[in-house]
């Protein structure tokens, strides 16, 4: 009979179950331990119960009880290091993804979705790791063990056990059924709520100028109480899971008392002392169940991410970019990103030679933004090839191909820090004579002088606080500290008045000199920028004049 396919979340758990197969085991022998000395510490009780010696049997009781306690704070600790390690590896695995991915695969991903998942998703699984793995192992193991004592001394209370504990998966597993799919649509609520709330801040000022500020309070208030009904029913179904764990627990008691004849002789005495120990670690997996649960959804959302990258050696001739300059060359690129409406770029080749600067023109939707996405790694060719200093693009690192390039874009993002924390953003290790250097250049001195706290002044998420033109001469100071060889401007001058702009364009001539410059605008006042120009033309890209 053919194995079933693993769905792609079921595969990525197995590959973490495997990750984590050392620390979970540790977990599992210490409460085994335990276990082990539950059935002593029962058969001390049992002889104490019974008269039979008191001294002994009181200090092995007391012995037993003392070093549970301490094993069980052991398995809680390496159950917690277990967790918070599975937590570390995932959430770099998951940011090493979205980097490596970049804005180009993650176009169709809203930010608080991916933000959910680097957060959310990643805390959803440390249950997984702390609680359920352990437990799942520890259900077939405790019970196990607990079960072949009482048979070794009560073979029919033995019997009676095992039979009442194998009831309890039968209705775990009806109760599952229904759990799996109310877990998946409660952390599909979460998102979703997750999603709407951070467009609405987004969009504060939007919504209040509509008069929609009531209506969207609305909104978000079914979508948190859509959440609500979600997160009980996924409870409603735990409640269940341990009402049936309960059942059987006092069935078992209930028939081992009456195969005993209500006779308290020693053998159902241990055996009944036993009765809770058989079903603790049960206990103990019903209620790690929802974790297992929760891990589902989690998983799926883990499994659409892109792979990470396969590392690769750099080529020799990087060691030199950095020192001589930097060729940048498209050779036959063909790139779509969607093949059902054509080609962003068709066969387009051009070469920027060290040192100058070419202009990319043409109207929206001529392929300047993904000529930018492509130098910078965020979308790969599917026909030919990019060279930087005759190496192929692909064969480079991204750590490698980032310090080549400095890039400035429409919007610079700028983060809620201060000034100068934005501006080392690039070179965080630079000095402070580096960075007022940096600033000078791009004539920044001006705009700091005239704040509060100078350099040190914070700004709020996106450059709150700070003008158009002012925002992109911390981006442009940003460029001037980095100091790569290779210079991408897209659309620098976008949503600037003619006098900032013209401002903006004389830093960033400074910020040109010496480097390799690929400048995509469609503003007048950016042809007076010195260059080369390549006129791009949608659908069907050709060169002209360009070498």
């Amino acid at each position: 009979m053919p194995r079933r396919k693993l769905t792609p979340a079921r595969a990525w758990l197995r590959a973490r179950e495997h990750e984590a197969k050392g620390a979970t085991r540790r977990v599992v022998a210490v409460q085994a331990l335990g276990t082990l000395l539950a059935i002593g510490q029962a058969a001390c009780a049992t002889l104490l119960l019974a008269g039979i010696g008191l001294l002994w049997p009181a200090i092995g009781f007391g012995a037993a009880a003392l070093l549970r306690a301490g094993l069980a704070v052991l398995a809680e600790r390496l159950a917690f290091n277990a967790g918070a390690g599975a937590r570390r590896r995932l959430r770099d695995a998951v940011l090493t993804s979205l980097l490596d991915a970049g804005p180009g695969k993650l176009r169709d991903r809203h930010s608080a979705e991916l933000a959910g998942i680097a957060v959310d998703a990643v805390e959803a699984m440390d249950g997984y790791h702390s609680r359920w793995l352990p437990a799942m192992q520890q259900a077939v193991l405790g019970p196990a063990l607990v079960g072949l004592a009482v048979l070794a001394v009560n073979p029919l209370a033995g019997i009676t056990i095992g039979l009442c504990g194998l009831l309890v998966p039968f209705a775990m597993a009806l109760a599952g059924i229904g759990a799996a799919s109310a877990s998946r649509r409660q952390f599909h609520a979460m998102q979703r709520l997750q999603t709407r709330f951070v467009d609405r801040i987004r969009g504060i000022a939007t919504i209040v100028l509509a008069n929609r500020a009531e209506a969207e309070a609305a909104a978000l208030a079914e979508a948190a109480d859509e959440l609500r009904r979600r997160t009980l029913r996924v409870l409603r179904v735990a409640f269940l899971s341990s009402v049936s764990l309960d059942m059987a627990a006092v069935a078992a008691m209930v028939l081992v008392v009456w195969e005993a004849g209500f006779a308290w002789e020693p053998r159902a005495l241990f055996a009944l002392w036993l009765v809770p120990e058989f079903f603790a670690p049960i206990r103990a997996f019903s209620a790690a169940y929802q974790d297992h649960m929760a891990a589902g959804p989690a998983a799926e959302k883990f499994a659409e991410l892109p792979p990470p990258a396969e590392p690769v050696a750099p080529p020799a001739a990087i060691r030199t970019v950095a020192a001589h300059g930097v060729t940048v060359a498209f050779e036959n690129v063909r790139f779509a990103w969607d093949e059902a409406r054509g080609p962003a770029l068709d066969g387009l080749s051009f070469r920027v030679p060290a040192g100058e600067t070419l202009i990319l023109t043409g109207p929206s939707g001529s392929g300047k933004t993904t000529i930018m996405e492509l130098l910078l790694g965020f979308a790969t060719p599917q026909e030919g090839r990019i060279t930087f200093n005759g190496a192929d693009a692909s064969t480079l690192v991204p750590a490698a191909r980032m310090r080549l390039i400095a890039w400035i874009g429409q919007r610079p993002m700028l983060f809620a820090a201060t000034i100068a924390e934005n501006i080392r953003f690039a070179k965080p290790e630079a000095a402070a004579e580096e960075v007022q250097a940096a600033i000078h250049f791009a004539r920044l001195e001006s705009v700091i002088a005239a704040l509060p706290q100078g350099l040190e002044t914070p700004i709020g998420e996106g450059g709150f606080g700070l003008s158009g033109g002012q925002a992109q001469r911390v981006a442009i100071a940003r460029a001037f500290l980095k100091g790569s060889p290779l210079l991408l401007l897209d659309e620098p001058t976008a949503h600037l008045d003619p006098a900032t702009e013209a401002e903006v364009l004389d830093s960033l001539r400074r910020l040109a000199l010496g480097r390799t410059v690929v400048l995509a605008s469609h503003a007048s006042a950016a042809h007076a920028f010195p260059g080369r120009r390549l006129d791009l033309q949608p659908a069907n890209v050709a060169a002209r004049g360009v070498a």
